[in-house]
């Protein structure tokens, strides 16, 4: 969950119950104790509806709390399915905080994910085994929607109805569809039952109605219209553990993925055949710039002078005169082609280029750029168990010149990875562990960049000051 999801939720637990404790809230939400403060701190400090009590209760101080039979009023309609995970937000919290009459018009990426057999699972299980699963299932596609900031308008029994681009949209809302798609499929077959299970996923995007359905106590804000409705016929002719999308889809996230064109297809109750296409994994593009660059650029005009520093930078770089330029500047100005253009009068020239991206779907991961590079470098492929990933990177490291012992499984933890057999157990404090860390990985770098000179770029930084919401590039 994002910070906001687990803020929103505590506010309305506390409502509810009026006192809490820190420690029933930590394992409630799983969340560490950095983020403990920052929910306590907005509620107590920013929005002075809570107190601090013996540092041990947070207690609600914003008014009377709600009965319970207050609350089956606000809360009116009933969870979509028994099966919920416990601790989910109900579907449909979110667009009922600001209820609106009429209908309103948007443009969706939706995503329909069903679970493979289900119907024979329940059949061969116990009631309870096959609610574990199903619960298990439903956990693992809802962390991952939550990262990408999807919205779950539905479960269906063992299905779940996903939109992205409502009621938040984003620049690139099928690419978020997509890759959570890729990763849904994953994290589901990587949970341990047997057999193991098996999720079919369906995404189209196109315009949709978004209103308020139903009567009585028993109203929803679904999207209407007949983008909904292929999305769950695109899914209903997927393969087990693929992602198919539709031609719509498909052009929107040109160059961000790699996928097989199936021709033109016959879809249940839809008049005219669509094309679809099964995604494979995801492409070298990791931004629309990138997706240009494939494409082709025009010339650079009006930035001789920033690019002469530029160059002037590096040349007293490789002089052994270590230098960082920092580009920052409002969306659209063109520090990504600057960038761009330094790399190509560089790429003739034996340089040695290490590049971290950063992400705004990882912004709660430490160090995410580090373990992106690493994972890159190491080429860990989506489909791969963790021991295969742990074979490779004992072999990666294995050709570089520092203590193995110590490095192997620092990186093995940096990257969720088990320990591995042959090693010591790490038994130093977390603190520890962590200063470790970054000097292993200073260590790798070092031996990265074994060349006199080196390009290091840091991509699209983003900064807590809204002054710097255009991002930055960092270059050392």
């Amino acid at each position: 969950m994002t910070f906001d999801e687990v803020l929103n939720q505590v506010r309305e637990l506390l409502q509810q119950r009026g006192r809490v404790t820190y420690r029933s809230l930590k394992l409630r939400y799983q969340i560490d104790d950095e983020v403990l403060t920052g929910v306590t701190d907005e509620l107590i400090k920013a929005e002075r509806v809570a107190a601090d009590e013996d540092g041990d209760v947070l207690v609600w101080t914003g008014g009377a709390t709600v009965a319970s039979s207050q609350l089956s009023v606000a809360s009116s309609q009933p969870p979509p399915s028994s099966l919920q995970p416990p601790g989910l937000q109900t579907p449909n919290s979110e667009l009922r905080t600001s209820p609106s009459p009429a209908g309103e018009r948007r443009q969706l990426t939706v995503m329909f994910i069903d679970l493979v057999g289900s119907t024979t699972l329940s059949q061969q299980l116990d009631p309870e085994d096959y609610h574990a699963r199903v619960v298990a299932y439903q956990t693992a596609c809802h962390q991952i929607i939550a990262r990408y900031e999807g919205h779950v308008a539905q479960y269906l029994g063992d299905g779940i109805l996903v939109y992205y681009g409502y009621p938040a949209a984003h620049e690139e809302d099928a690419v978020r569809a997509v890759r959570s798609g890729l990763e849904i499929v994953t994290a589901v077959s990587q949970l341990t039952f047997t057999p193991p299970l098996q999720v079919r996923i369906g995404i189209h995007t196109g315009p949709v109605v978004v209103g308020e359905i139903g009567a009585g106590e028993r109203t929803e804000r679904l999207a209407l219209g007949e983008t909904p409705n292929i999305a769950a016929r695109v899914q209903g002719v997927a393969e087990p553990n693929t992602v198919f999308i539709s031609e719509a889809t498909s052009r929107l996230v040109q160059g961000f993925f790699t996928y097989e064109a199936l021709g033109p297809q016959s879809l249940k109750n839809v008049a005219a055949p669509i094309e679809l296409y099964r995604v494979q994994g995801e492409g070298e593009a990791h931004t629309r710039f990138e997706v240009s660059v494939q494409k082709g650029l025009t010339p650079l005009v009006g930035r001789e002078s920033e690019l002469a520093l530029l160059r002037q930078r590096w040349d007293q770089a490789k002089a052994g005169a270590g230098q960082v330029v920092l580009l920052s500047g409002e969306p659209g100005i063109g520090k990504s082609r600057l960038v761009q253009e330094l790399r190509e009068q560089l790429k003739d020239v034996g340089v040695t280029r290490i590049e971290f991206r950063c992400s705004p779907y990882h912004q709660n991961s430490a160090l995410y750029p580090i373990i992106d590079h690493l994972q890159r470098r190491l080429q860990f492929a989506r489909e791969d168990s963790p021991a295969v990933r742990l074979e490779k990177l004992q072999h990666t490291l294995s050709h570089y010149r520092f203590p193995q012992a110590d490095t192997v499984p620092l990186f093995a933890a940096l990257l969720s990875l088990p320990h591995p057999e042959s090693y010591p157990p790490i038994t130093v404090s977390p603190q520890k562990q962590k200063e470790k860390t970054q000097t292993a990985l200073v260590t790798w770098l070092v031996g990265e960049a074994e060349k006199a000179a080196v390009f290091c770029a840091w991509e699209d930084l983003h900064w807590a000051d809204p002054s710097h919401a255009g991002g930055a590039h960092a270059l050392a």
